[in-house]
């Protein structure tokens, strides 16, 4: 299936995009909110600015993807593979990020307050400004993540979790820690 079938298709109200082989693909600056693409391959496929809100993209492969600007609000990428992905000023708000694969991801700036990042590997991300208020970090790892800037108000995050994190302005005051080994 090819981008222009894939267009064509969401306009007329179907959703169900599985699967689908858009390697590479130019979707930028497009709507595809709703969309079920679990399991599709989108490496390097430029999303920048596409509205993502809601979408299945479980188990998809992302890598080398660029999202900078996309708004996946609500978004379910669990097991999602992101490695080396372009997620700059990216909208994560209310994200179901579990058991992601974030390694080397840009996520300056990125929003993901109250984000669902349980088991995610973040190891060697660039969160710097990123907004991880009342997200869930429990049992993720970011040992080599960048997060100078990062905002952890009342999120939750075990502390041998950020072992080898690079913590510029970030106070212990700001999160929560449930507990650790």
């Amino acid at each position: 299936m090819d981008i222009h079938q894939i267009l064509s298709r969401y306009a007329v109200g179907e959703r169900n995009f599985n699967g689908a082989n858009l390697h590479q693909a130019n979707l930028s600056d497009t709507d595809l909110s709703g969309a079920n693409f679990g399991g599709a391959d989108l490496s390097g496929a430029n999303l920048s600015q596409a509205n993502l809100s809601g979408c299945d993209l479980s188990r998809a492969n992302l890598t080398d993807a660029d999202l900078s600007g996309a708004n996946l609000m609500g978004a379910n990428l669990s097991e999602i593979n992101l490695i080396g992905a372009d997620l700059v000023n990216v909208n994560l708000y209310k994200t179901n990020l579990s058991r992601a694969d974030l390694r080397s991801a840009n996520l300056v700036r990125a929003n993901l307050v109250w984000a669902n990042l349980t088991e995610a590997e973040l190891s060697g991300a660039d969160l710097s400004g990123a907004n991880l208020s009342q997200a869930n970090l429990i049992g993720s790892n970011l040992n080599e993540a960048e997060l100078s800037g990062a905002d952890f108000t009342d999120a939750t995050i075990i502390e041998y979790e950020m072992s080898g994190a690079v913590h510029i302005g970030l106070s212990h005051k700001w999160v929560t820690w449930a507990g650790g080994c």
